[in-house]
């Protein structure tokens, strides 16, 4: 059914966290949900509410995490290659949702990687504060990626950075690890091609 207004990103997380902090207030869901639809200028029927509300229930559990010190975090990823064909992975991780995610991530590109470093801030105040992440990966199958200084003879391994950005500290964490996976295979593409070159 077309209710003839589509919520994106932003909309739906931000009326997710209101609706939840109003339904923390002891209200109903579907109050807190006309609450803040009033608050953003739309006015519904009962039944476009009852819609919205069972659809916006529906994306909210799709955003569920499983983790804590009960149970391994588990994550579903699925990533989208320059080709335009699906790939999808599911993992388990023993450092949390982050961790599983990156751990599915790895399922995909089959890339032995390190993760160097990892940061996480919070750009603005609040519940719904908007989240970046910077992490910084080491390619452990490429010998392009090893260098040798040439004054001291030490050997240093090149590192990609990435960065990522979002309500959701998982997703954007994801972000960031990908930013720096296509960085890596990029220049793996780069120096691949730089010596199929050189040897023709």
């Amino acid at each position: 059914m077309n209710l003839g207004y589509e919520f994106g990103d932003k909309e739906l997380g931000d009326i997710f966290w209101r609706f939840k902090a109003v339904a923390e207030r002891k209200k109903s869901g579907r109050h807190a949900l006309k609450t803040r639809l009033l608050e953003l200028g739309d006015e519904f029927g009962d039944k476009e509410l009852g819609d919205i509300f069972w659809r916006f229930k529906a994306v909210a559990e799709r955003k569920k995490v499983t983790c804590g010190t009960l149970g391994l975090s588990t994550a579903t990823v699925r990533l989208v290659d320059a080709g335009g064909e699906d790939h999808v992975a599911c993992a388990v991780g023993t450092g949390g949702p982050v961790d599983s995610a990156y751990n599915a991530i790895d399922l995909i590109v089959k890339e032995e990687v390190t993760l160097v470093e990892y940061g996480l801030n919070a750009v603005t105040e609040g519940i719904d504060a908007l989240a970046t992440t910077r992490v910084l990966i080491r390619g452990n199958g490429n010998k392009s990626h090893v260098l040798t200084n040439a004054m001291t003879g030490e050997t240093v391994h090149r590192t990609f950075s990435g960065t990522g950005a979002g309500m959701d500290i998982v997703v954007s964490s994801v972000r960031a690890y990908i930013n720096a996976l296509n960085k890596m295979l990029g220049f793996n593409d780069l120096t691949d091609s730089k010596v199929s070159a050189g040897s023709s």
